[in-house]
């Protein structure tokens, strides 16, 4: 299939214009849980329309960052604004995740370009039946090479299509992705997926006519998990006259309000098995969900924190929501 090439010419069109992609990784197990026992399987239906449902992926890890796989619902709690919740959703079955797969095309990536393509065909080729995913590239434009599918070969074939040129359109990239996740949430409403980001780049936003805080307001509005791979040497990293590193901070706070992770490998032949790690991530996560006791309905943001009840076990998730506003259902 052709590309569709998204030209960024103004903000309100970047805004409308979206390119964005699913990956899925896990094949359900679904529960309620009370404060008391697990209940029965509630029907997804039920986890897709309760009304003020906060849903969280849940990455937990031991003192050597080995993931943890065996926890039960009685091993979370989970705290908004220091309010302890009471746990109403959790799952733990390898549901399908929706992924869109973001690769830096741009000039600089000319000599590393071939070593990220076979690392990104591998990302690719675990995907399962059930998984779907998207390609976009970026560079002064962005690109949608491959729309959803669960066809790996479709999308070893449209990564090899990507060549290296122009500027680096990181913000209009991520952005637009946010935005196409939406659409997914709406076309599979009948079945749970979490949804993820996996961005690839080697430097700075060059041309992108959004702003960074825009994305960030963006990101923290989904429930769609970013991971980030820096690909620059550390002679081609740029700092300001305080020693402050703007690219890098971007990735970290993109990764760490979403509930994702940044990587920045120090040799381009890393990728691969930094893409393995963002796999088996995926994998390992827990969907848990509480409904808020906080009842106003103000459209602030509200602070999540969720430990893990077990020795030397952390949780990492998103770090937050923006609440209800008056008049939403």
């Amino acid at each position: 299939m052709p590309f569709r090439p998204i030209a960024a010419r103004s903000r309100l069109a970047v805004a409308g214009l979206v390119v964005a992609a699913s990956f899925v990784l896990l094949a359900p197990r679904t529960s309620v849980v009370s404060a008391q026992q697990q209940a029965q399987p509630a029907p997804v239906q039920s986890f897709r329309t309760a009304v003020d449902l906060v849903s969280l992926a849940v990455t937990v890890t031991d003192a050597e960052n080995h993931y943890v796989t065996d926890l039960a619902a009685n091993d979370f709690s989970i705290y908004e604004d220091g309010v302890k919740q009471d746990l109403t959703f959790f799952d733990h079955s390898n549901l399908p995740v929706a992924l869109a797969l973001l690769l830096d095309t741009s000039a600089s990536m000319e000599e590393k370009l071939t070593t990220a393509q076979e690392a990104a065909i591998g990302f690719a080729k675990r995907l399962r039946p059930q998984d779907l995913a998207e390609l976009v590239d970026f560079d002064t434009h962005v690109q949608v090479l491959q729309d959803f599918t669960n066809d790996p070969a479709l999308l070893e074939r449209a990564i090899r299509k990507t060549t290296a040129e122009g500027s680096t359109s990181f913000y209009n990239a991520v952005y637009m992705s946010l935005q196409e996740m939406k659409k997914i949430r709406a076309r599979s409403a009948s079945e749970i997926r979490r949804h993820a980001i996996v961005v690839m780049s080697d430097g700075e936003d060059t041309s992108s006519l959004l702003s960074f805080d825009d994305v960030l307001d963006l990101a923290k509005r989904s429930e769609t998990a970013v991971y980030a791979i820096g690909t620059r040497a550390p002679e081609d990293v740029t700092v300001n006259a305080k020693g402050f590193n703007e690219a890098d901070f971007v990735l970290k706070q993109l990764t760490q309000q979403t509930g994702g992770r940044v990587f920045f490998p120090k040799r381009i032949e890393e990728l691969p098995g930094v893409y393995s790690q963002i796999s088996d991530e995926l994998a390992s996560q827990y969907l848990i969900g509480y409904t808020s006791k906080n009842p106003r309905r103000d459209g602030a943001w509200r602070r999540v924190v969720v430990r893990a009840n077990r020795p030397g076990a952390s949780a990492r998730t998103k770090q937050g929501y923006f609440g209800p506003r008056p008049g939403n259902s």
